[in-house]
């Protein structure tokens, strides 16, 4: 099979995406304009920041030679069921190295389940050797030791490279561009793309406090120096990652019946609640057009 021609029907997509604007009262008696980057319209199986981040590690693969796709993920990971999406695709063998070795004997979940339907193999193993996944050994470990390695989350600074033109088609279309944030990648490289005057703003999806320095690490090795103009909005992640207690999904549902939108809950959620509740707390001066990076879909 000639995978890079295969490769360049997968790339081909579609960019860029829709940019929708939103009438809502709870930014517009701010005097704030909203948009949504629909980025989870960017491809049919890849969506959003999935595909950004993938595309160039996809080609590195292909094009490198490279026997299989190694990649990590907790057990609802949206980039193990993208990868796992891509792998078949591409027809590349994917492997999935899975936290939580607990989880080898129990039943798949269906994000599990989708990710073996389209190829993947998945390797579990506890969470202290899930820290470990930088460890060289790891890939032989699963069976993979000659695959190409993308980390969690598909973040390296290839990755930048995608996610950098999401911010150049955003150029001079708003004055702060927002975006949920799980590793970090997407907003890394959107801010490197974004025009003068414009600044990135990130919404963490995971507790911890440790992502700006992810971020600034990833910028450093993919730019040299980390661009000034993004920020990080703390304190939205409604418990941690994956938790969408009830009032996040009432506001989830209510956000999908006002605008016909759908709503991804794990990001997307979060990151609409912390702008609704940034834009009433009058952090953005009238005048302001913000728009969201809707980085998925349910």
């Amino acid at each position: 099979m000639n995978r890079p021609a295969d490769l360049d029907v997968l790339l081909q997509p579609r960019p860029p995406s829709p940019l929708q604007e939103i009438r809502d009262e709870r930014f517009e008696r701010r005097g704030v304009r909203l948009l949504l980057k629909r980025d989870d319209l960017v491809h049919p199986e890849l969506p959003g920041n999935k595909w950004r981040k993938l595309a160039p590690n996809l080609r590195a693969a292909v094009e490198g030679g490279y026997p299989s796709l190694l990649t990590f993920g907790g057990a609802y990971s949206n980039h193990l069921r993208a990868t796992a999406a891509a792998g078949r695709l591409l027809s590349l063998p994917t492997v999935g190295v899975v936290r939580g070795e607990e989880l080898a004997g129990r039943p798949l979940n269906p994000s599990l389940a989708r990710c073996v339907a389209d190829g993947m193999r998945l390797h579990f193993v506890s969470r202290a050797r899930y820290r470990e996944k930088s460890d060289p050994a790891l890939p032989a470990e699963a069976g993979a030791a000659d695959a190409y390695v993308v980390p969690e989350g598909g973040s390296n600074p290839l990755a930048l490279t995608g996610c950098a033109e999401l911010g150049r088609e955003l150029a001079g279309a708003a004055d702060v561009v927002a975006v949920a944030c799980g590793t970090g990648g997407t907003l890394a490289g959107l801010a490197a793309g974004l025009g003068p005057g414009q600044r990135a703003l990130g919404v963490p999806v995971l507790r911890g406090g440790f992502l700006a320095g992810e971020i600034r690490s990833l910028q450093t090795a993919a730019y040299g120096t980390p661009p000034a103009n993004w920020s990080l909005a703390e304190g939205y992640d409604h418990g941690g990652y994956a938790r969408v207690p009830a009032e996040l999904e009432a506001f989830a549902a209510d956000f999908e019946a006002r605008h016909t939108v759908p709503v991804e809950r794990i990001y997307v959620a979060k990151l609409l609640w912390a702008l609704t509740a940034l834009t009433g707390a009058g952090t953005f001066p009238a005048g302001t057009t913000v728009a969201a990076v809707l980085t998925g879909r349910p």
